[in-house]
């Protein structure tokens, strides 16, 4: 017998009823979250420029965090993790958010570094 899918995103709040209604759905949800990527890109508003968290401007992050959500999205939805078993969709989605925590880490913890030697060692800013 085939396999039905779930005709609903976002854990229900929104139900569709045939496969090509889900479809313009997921797609329409995922050209808002782009939309917002752009215009934030090409707009660069000060407040999220010029304030910092953790080394980084918060345009960063807020990009780091709607490519995630993203990503998230479609591993959920195109391949089909909510019907899973939790266990096997927490391997899945789990793993790389920590290995991308970490690799996020690592990298604003080298480039304070190498900051920092190239303001106040030897070497001086050539570019």
């Amino acid at each position: 017998m085939a396999h039905e899918h779930k005709l609903e995103i976002f854990r229900g709040l929104w139900k569709f009823k045939s496969n090509v209604q889900k479809i313009w759905g997921v797609l329409a949800f995922l050209s808002l979250v782009t939309a917002v990527e752009v215009i934030l890109g090409i707009y660069k508003p000060a407040v999220l420029t010029q304030n910092f968290f953790i080394g980084m401007k918060i345009l960063n992050w807020i990009f780091i965090i709607l490519t995630l959500v993203k990503a998230y999205y479609i591993a959920w939805d195109f391949m089909h993790l909510r019907d899973e078993k939790s266990a096997l969709r927490r391997a899945i989605v789990w793993t790389p958010i920590f290995l991308i925590c970490y690799l996020v880490f690592i990298l604003l913890f080298e480039a304070d570094y190498i900051y920092t030697v190239f303001k106040e060692g030897y070497l001086s800013w050539n570019f």
